[in-house]
Order: C-alpha cells, then structure tokens, then sequence
C-alpha cells in the first residue's frame, strides 16, 4: 500500500472515531456562520449552544478550555474558537473549514456594503441610515463594558487593573499591547501562585443550564489522537501559513515601496494580527486610533460608521479591519480604478488579519490541549480580561465623544494629553437618539439586531424630514 493512501485512510479514521461526518460538520459550521451577529458574546453562545447543548459534539470543560486559550490569543476570540474546535473535530481541515467559514459570510456582507457606502453614502437616506447606525453602536459598545465588567471584574484586584488600563491607554497613551502584556504577566505570576484574586480564567461564558460533561460527548474526555503534541506536525504547519502570511507582505513592501497604501495595509494589519489581544472591542480601540490619527483613513464618524457595519452582519466585528482597508484603498488607488483599489484593500485586509488567526491555533492548540487546568494560563486570561474592560471604556468614551459633538479638542494636565468635547457642539437629535438605544438595550432588554434597525430607521427619518 503506497504512502498516500496509507496517510489517507488514517486521516479518516481519525477523523471519523468520534461518529461526526465531515460533510455534517461543515453543514453545522455553515449554520453558525449564518447565526454569528451580536458581537463575540453572541457569537460564542450560539457555538456553545449548538456544539455542546444540541449535538453534545464536545463537552463543557473543553469548550471552556479551548475558549480560555482563544481570549489570550490576538485576533477575533470568537472566530479562533470555531478553528480550535473544528481541527479537535477533524484536524487541520476541520480548523481551516469552520474559522472560514465563520468569516465567509461576514466578507461578502460588508463588501457589498462598502460599495453602496461609497456611491451612494452621500444620499440623505444613506446618511440617515448610518446617522442612526453610530447612535446605536454606542449604546452596544458601552453594554459591553457593562456585560464584560460584570464577569470580569469579580474582585478589588481586577477592578484595579481595569482602572490602570483605562487610565494608562486614555491619559497616558500608552501602547496598547504593553498594556496586555503587563496584565498578562501580572496574571500569570498571581495564578502561578495561587493567589485567591487569580482563581478562574473569566472569558465570555457559556450558556445556563444543566452541564454537558465531556464524558458524555461524542468527543469524549481523552484526548484525540490528532490532538496530541507533535512538533513535526506544527513545525510544517507553522511553516506553511508563515509564508501564506508574510511572502505577500514582503512581496508588496520590495515591489510597491513602504509607502504604496497597499503596503502600508499590509504591514499595519499585520502587526495589528500580532499585538491586538484581549477581544474584538480591545483590537478596534487600537485600529481606531491608528487608523483615524496615524494613517489618516478615514474619520471617526467613518469608523463608527464600519462598526455598525461588522455589527449588523455576520461574522467577528473585527471585519470592521475590512471597511477600513477598503476605504483607505479607495482613497488612495494610484492609477487604478478606485472600486478595484478598495476591492483588493478589503481582500488583502481580510487575508492578513486571519490567516494569523489559523497560525496560532494550529501551532498552539496541541500543546494547550494538554494544559487543560493550568491555574497560570486561568491567571493570565482573568488579568487580561480585566484589563480589557478599562480598554473597551476607552473605546466607548472614544466613540461617544465622536458621535454626540461635532467638535473635539485636546488638553494636557500634568504631562498627559487627552481629548475632550467642545460642550456647545453637542449635536442634541444624536445624543436623544443614543439615549433611547441605550433605554432597549438595558431597559427592555432589547436584542442588538432590532436596535441597530429601529435606530437607522430613526436616524433615517429624522435626516429626510430635516
């Protein structure tokens, strides 16, 4: 029997010892891409309800696990989650299947959108549309300071270093990753030694209810023969997506010139697919500040805009990254035309910012999957969750200083500089329609998706009848 086929009929076995189907796999993969709206909470929780509560796929401790690992990774938790498990499913296929297709949908989703935006977002209904968009994503962004806060910040500790985060990234400007990486270490140190305020990772949670044993799952509590460390296996796999990654990158800098807007994306997503931990709203603070004030892309009006995109689409808000690299590519395409510049830019944003994701799940995940428990691993992600409630706080006084005044200026009191609103530029409609976004959400209890709509059909009226 030759080698191939010898290598084929193991690869099925393993990966159908569990009783999953591939093909069966992919058709519940593609279900939860199209049920992925709401942000990384509710992206989670859909996986956690379909993998563990109605297939009983994998168990409780393990969806736990693997989702502990994903929140210390940079990049889109919610998005690595489904790769991790989809490769403890069926391997490397199983992974890059089901982070593709959680991504998938959300591309072609914000793509479209991103063409009627820039031919057509000059309109009054347009306008109106995102006016009502940015209201609502305000009040979304401030519950997940809210819902992230409430799960994370358990004790008098971690309130500390959510309130260092805040200040050291909103008067301070420090950098973003050095903040993580403080947290992190910080973390590591007090679960490594079992201090009580570093018991339990934190993470998004899972659902309610009765507890799915990974005993009583199909993919049981050993673990799977695939699964097991094999540094060959992650050597070459290692290998494969750091060219997949980096040979583009380095072919545009070496053919283009560092300053063709198509490198700089290329290198400035790239760098972003490194140093962005601590979750979706973490990584949009840092490509906020570096995309509206460093590079010049686009406008805060213009990032929140694109927020409200990734946010009533499919898919990890980090798609956002997409709408940024379309619009800069647009506005800066050389001796293309514009709509294929920008085209490409979403292309290239995309591909850098994901392939990284799938890098560190299949280089890490074997040798995490052993670590199952680890009370150093649990400190650390507790810490950097903490820390990202004081950087998701940034993120939302950010967006509510752009949304509800028209003019900002900065100040500096001690050696820090900080913006602050101009109070006479108040823009009343918004702030009256921020107000009733954010009465649904904690009020009523109202779903993101309802408010996005309701709030852009407002937003729409209020601009048509002006």
């Amino acid at each position: 029997m030759s080698v191939a086929v010898t290598e084929q009929l193991e690869r099925s076995e393993a990966a159908h010892d569990h009783g999953i189907p591939f093909g069966e796999a992919v058709k519940v993969w593609a279900r939860i891409a199209s049920l992925s709206f709401g942000g990384p909470a509710g992206q989670i929780a859909v996986m956690h309800r379909i993998l563990v509560d109605e297939k009983r796929w994998i168990g409780e401790e393990r969806f736990l696990h693997a989702l502990n690992y994903c929140m210390l990774l940079p990049g889109p938790e919610a998005q690595q989650l489904a790769a991790y498990i989809g490769w403890l499913l069926h391997k490397t296929k199983g992974g890059l299947v089901a982070g593709a297709l959680f991504v998938l949908p959300g591309f072609l989703a914000i793509l479209a959108l991103s063409f009627l935006y820039v031919l057509l977002g000059a309109s009054p209904l347009v306008e109106g549309l995102f006016f009502g968009l940015k209201a609502a994503v305000l009040a979304v962004v401030i519950q997940a300071v809210v819902r992230v806060g409430s799960r994370a910040l358990r004790n008098n500790v971690m309130r500390g270093i959510a309130v260092a985060a805040f200040v050291a990234i909103f008067f301070l400007d420090a950098p973003f990753p050095l903040i993580v990486l403080a947290a992190a270490l910080g973390g590591y140190v007090g679960g490594r030694l079992g201090l009580p305020a570093f018991k339990s990772g934190g993470g998004h949670g899972a659902a309610g209810g009765n507890v799915v044993h990974d005993r009583d799952t199909a993919l049981g509590e050993g673990l799977p023969d695939h699964a097991r460390p094999n540094l060959a296996w992650s050597l070459k796999i290692t290998a494969a997506l750091l060219v997949l990654w980096l040979a583009p990158v380095a072919a545009m800098l070496a053919l283009l010139g560092p300053d063709d807007v198509f490198s700089r994306i290329a290198a400035f997503f790239s760098q972003m697919a490194v140093v962005t931990f601590g979750g979706a709203y973490a990584v949009l603070a840092y490509v906020a500040q570096e995309a509206v004030d460093t590079y010049g892309w686009l406008k805060p009006g213009e990032m929140l805009d694109g927020l409200g995109l990734a946010e009533s689409t499919p898919g990890p808000l980090i798609m956002v990254t997409q709408f940024v690299g379309f619009l800069a590519a647009f506005r800066e395409s050389g001796a293309l035309h514009p709509l294929v510049a920008a085209t490409l830019g979403a292309i290239l944003t995309t591909w850098v910012t994901f392939v990284p994701c799938f890098l560190w799940i299949f280089a890490g995940a074997p040798f995490v999957e052993t670590l199952r428990g680890n009370r150093a691993l649990s400190g650390a992600l507790g810490a950097i969750t903490a820390a990202v409630v004081g950087v998701i706080l940034n993120l939302a006084l950010w967006f509510a200083i752009h949304t509800l005044f028209g003019e900002v200026r900065e100040v500096g009191i001690a050696g820090t500089r900080f913006e602050v609103p101009v109070l006479a530029s108040l823009n009343i409609p918004a702030l009256l329609l921020a107000a009733v976004a954010a009465i649904a959400v904690f009020r009523f209890k109202a779903g993101m998706i309802p408010v996005l709509f309701a709030c852009a059909g407002l937003g729409a009226a209020y601009v048509l009848l002006r």
